[in-house]
């Protein structure tokens, strides 16, 4: 049941946040896997307050959520954040995430683009009908993980959903340029698949909810940021692995969206 529990690429500042929740990922149920890439279930309990920070992929995420200062459980739908997300956390709290596969969140609401949602957090049930507060409460309040990844997998497997060929290849595209580190221009990228700039461009406006060079500097950013707390990092020799001009640009790229400097993110992290 277990997913990669090792995989940190997005988070800020990793192991601050590990050691004051629990957090796990497990796989969906098997016909839901074209469309979920994990569960992720967080639980705290906390002297003080703490702000997570994240650099969220581009990626839907479902979540069903309580905190012992918010009020009862509720259901939230957030669409792919383009800068810098933070969660503060107080107390003790729960969280039961479905992170959608990139471009597959469409076949669940067909009525919009994904790009419709990118930017918002929104109650779910505004999206997903069947999002209601009870079924929140259902399965923030399940016991153990194996009861909410089921509560989880029923509350998917009872929303309608067909399946898309072209969510499929918005997925699939997406997939190449996460884990392809020489794709670093669209119209290279697109004339590789078949398809013109402007093809692909509707594609992942529609099923992704961001473009295609936003999504490259993205994943292109996330391997910056899981290097950047080593004190030796070559800046230089890795913004060109990973694309970028030159090292200013890599630079300005991690600066803008997370607000300092790699050296000083890495001076902080390391504690010195």
């Amino acid at each position: 049941m277990d997913a990669r529990q090792d995989d940190t690429r997005g988070i800020v500042d990793p192991s601050g946040l590990l050691s004051r929740v629990r957090f796990r990922r497990h796989l969906p149920a098997e016909p839901l896997r074209p469309y979920v890439e994990w569960y992720w279930l967080i639980d705290w309990d906390l002297p003080e307050p703490y702000v997570a920070h994240t650099v969220p992929h581009p990626s839907v995420n479902l979540t069903f959520q309580w905190d012992e200062d918010a009020g009862p459980p509720y259901a939230e739908l957030t669409g792919v954040a383009l800068g810098l997300y933070a969660r503060r956390l107080t107390g003790r709290g729960r969280v039961c995430g479905v992170k959608f596969r990139p471009g597959a969140f469409r076949p669940f609401a067909p009525e919009a683009p994904v790009s419709h949602w990118t930017g918002r957090a929104l109650p779910a049930g505004e999206v997903l009908g069947q999002a209601t507060p009870e079924e929140a409460r259902r399965i923030v309040t399940a016991e153990g993980d194996e009861a909410r990844v089921r509560a989880l997998d029923a509350f998917l497997l009872s929303v309608p959903h067909t399946a898309d060929p072209q969510a499929d290849l918005a997925a699939d595209l997406v997939a190449r340029i996460r884990t392809d580190r020489s794709v670093n221009r669209v119209a290279d990228f697109a004339r590789s698949q078949g398809l013109s700039v402007r093809s692909l461009q509707r594609l992942f406006s529609a099923y992704v909810g961001v473009s295609p060079k936003w999504t490259i500097l993205r994943y292109r950013l996330h391997d910056a940021l899981d290097r950047a707390d080593s004190a030796d990092t070559d800046w230089s020799g890795l913004a060109a692995t990973l694309g970028y001009a030159d090292q200013s640009h890599l630079v300005r790229a991690f600066t803008g969206t997370l607000g300092v400097s790699p050296t000083a993110y890495a001076r902080a992290v390391r504690g010195d």
